[in-house]
């Protein structure tokens, strides 16, 4: 007992010391507590994946190739520690053939798409930038309309994974969050995203999935970093700066577009037997003796392009991937135009939200739909373009929207979210 009050004595009498050592210990138990949930985690998803590689593959069929394309520079350096203590085990244990192919400077990952041979599917593990470069190496292909329906999986590592909000469901915790997309991709449910394809007048065409900026928000966000002495008010202060080199900010250009186009229906592939050989030679005789009629070509309908001048804060064109409907009858990409009339309070405050969203459309813009559009800037335009967060020169470009075009693994209650048209 004597010992017990001496102790607490001690403590009372070394109140800061005790104070601080509760706290890390504290910090050391909640830290330790997460590492062993973190743990059980990967434990599970690998015996999950186990159970497809336990599977017996029949003779007659070959193991399937799955090609990773993981960027290590992604959050930061630290991808490649995420992806082989958390996703690697999973796909290795699923019994797939796999091969990692490690991109090393920005744009690699389009120049290895033009060498790959066929594969069974494509897996990106990075960020934004990893998946933009991707597949345009993918689309640029002279043969991308075989390739562009081999199945895609995201398994999100790098600091920006928009893409990640529409094929899997909201998780804070990042283990979880890429075992569970990879184990999406060994359960198969797919989703159709669609691409916009953006020409420029000088290199060949890019392709993004979610979308394109240009204008004073930014050009802001570009400058973010530059203030981080400044902690959390670093974003208001780039907006605030921004201000100072110019007000009103506007952005002078010129707009053409073509309005939505009507979804067609889907129809599943039937496959059609063969008829008989007596059939096949009487419909071949008929066609040798028939002379064919000649076809009158039919006069073709101008496209109805509509054109509107732009003075706008800024300007970006969006997919609806982010908040995809698969039971929508239309396919059309977002337009928006927001408008310059805005007091620099406002602006700065909005500039904190555009960080967030990038793609906010605020209220009091103008909004547009279209399956086609020009941008025409005029020619001592400064500035870039950000097309899925990746910095581009700004100069007059054409986006075409390519409904459909990727098959994206997904988690299957996104899907049935999608089906019912959830946002």
């Amino acid at each position: 007992m004597a010992k017990v009050i001496t102790m607490l004595q001690t403590l009372r009498n070394h109140w800061k010391k005790t104070t601080v050592g509760i706290c890390l210990v504290t910090w050391g138990g909640n830290w330790l507590y997460g590492k062993h949930c973190d743990n059980l985690l990967r434990r599970a998803a690998c015996q999950e994946a186990q159970v497809w590689g336990n599977q017996i593959i029949p003779s007659n069929m070959q193991i399937k190739k799955a090609t990773v394309f993981l960027n290590p520079a992604a959050s930061k350096g630290k991808a490649r520690t995420l992806f082989e203590k958390n996703a690697a085990p999973i796909l290795h244990l699923s019994g797939l053939d796999v091969t990692v192919v490690k991109t090393d400077y920005e744009g690699q990952a389009k120049k290895l798409l033009e060498l790959m041979e066929n594969t069974d599917m494509i897996i990106i593990a990075g960020g934004d930038g990893t998946v933009q470069e991707v597949i345009t190496g993918l689309l640029r292909r002279a043969d991308e309309a075989a390739f562009s329906k081999i199945p895609i999986g995201f398994i999100p590592l790098g600091k920006t994974s928009t893409l990640s909000h529409t094929l899997y469901t909201k998780n804070d915790n990042q283990v979880q969050c890429i075992t569970d997309a990879t184990l999406s991709i060994l359960r198969g449910e797919t989703v159709q995203l669609d691409v916009l394809q953006i020409k420029g007048n000088k290199e060949q065409p890019v392709f993004a999935i979610n979308g394109l900026r240009w204008g004073s928000y930014r050009d802001a966000g570009a400058k973010v970093s530059k203030y981080w002495y400044l902690g959390p008010l670093k974003i208001q202060a780039a907006h605030f700066f921004n201000t100072l080199k110019e007000w009103p900010q506007k952005h002078l250009a010129s707009l053409t577009y073509l309005g939505p186009i009507p979804r067609p229906p889907e129809e599943p592939e039937q496959k059609i037997s063969r008829p008989p050989l007596y059939i096949r030679l009487y419909k071949r005789l008929a066609y040798y003796w028939t002379p064919t009629p000649k076809e009158i070509p039919k006069e073709e309908t101008p496209e109805a392009w509509n054109e509107i001048p732009l003075s706008a804060l800024e300007f970006s064109v969006t997919t609806q991937n982010r908040n995809l409907d698969l039971k929508r009858e239309e396919d059309f990409m977002n337009i928006c135009i927001e408008a310059d009339e805005i007091s620099r309070g406002d602006y700065v405050k909005r500039g904190s939200q555009k960080m967030k969203d990038p793609h906010l459309c605020p209220e009091g813009s103008q909004c547009l739909q279209a399956s086609k559009c020009v941008l025409q800037l005029p020619e001592d335009t400064e500035g870039s373009l950000a097309i899925d967060n990746e910095e581009h020169e700004a100069m007059t470009v054409e986006v075409k929207l390519l409904p459909r075009k990727l098959h994206f693994f997904c988690d299957a209650r996104r899907k049935v979210e999608m089906l019912q048209g959830v946002s």
